[in-house]
């Protein structure tokens, strides 16, 4: 089993190069794991508190659980893997089931922060941006799919995304094996990480 990290600040264009990759590669041989699926369960909490959620810091997300679940699929168990809501900020009843394959996909913008993690992968990805470029995906992706209203993706990406970005996120790029600038755009790295996945296939 391969494990390949793919990080990158929020908007870079990971979800794009995921998809691109998989493409590339023979059916049923990638499972994805979201980074997102182990933002901890903050249901309980009201309508003012789930505002002031950092999802930018590494302690957001559960990693002792997204650890355990790589491990489990490496040995060859499948998984229950949460479904996570950014409207609620709660954890769904329902999880995903997710196979062993012969390559893993581990995705989000901190999956490179824990070193734990980092331990376990075969090839650490990060995906690169420019930061208006980011910005402008994450103005349309949070008020089309997390409703928030404009003036409230500014606010939220001055208070948290920025300064984590800056402290947290872009750092981790000393931590990459390959870096792809331009995220989903450079088809010239992805068929280039797409190639060296195969070889390990074969």
């Amino acid at each position: 089993m391969l494990v390949i990290g793919i990080a990158g600040g929020s908007g870079s264009g990971k979800t794009t190069v995921v998809k691109k990759i998989i493409r590339a590669l023979p059916n049923s041989s990638v499972s994805v794991i979201s980074q997102d699926a182990y933002y901890k369960d903050n249901g309980h909490l009201s309508a003012e508190e789930r505002k002031k959620i950092n999802f930018d810091h590494p302690s957001s997300i559960e990693f002792e659980l997204l650890i355990d679940h790589i491990d489990r699929l490496r040995r060859g168990s499948s998984i229950q893997m949460p479904i996570y809501s950014y409207v609620t900020c709660a954890r769904a009843a329902e999880t995903i089931p997710v196979q062993p394959t012969k390559v893993i996909i581990v995705e989000g913008i901190l999956v490179l922060t824990n070193e734990q993690l980092r331990e376990r992968m075969d090839i650490k990805i990060y995906v690169d941006a420019d930061g208006d470029d980011r910005l402008m995906r994450i103005i349309q992706r949070d008020i089309e799919e997390r409703g928030r209203s404009f003036m409230d993706v500014l606010r939220h990406y001055e208070t948290f995304v920025k300064p984590m970005h800056q402290q947290f996120i872009d750092p981790t790029k000393r931590f990459a094996d390959i870096i792809i600038p331009q995220g989903g755009a450079n088809q010239v790295a992805i068929d280039i990480v797409a190639s060296r996945i195969r070889m390990h296939l074969d």
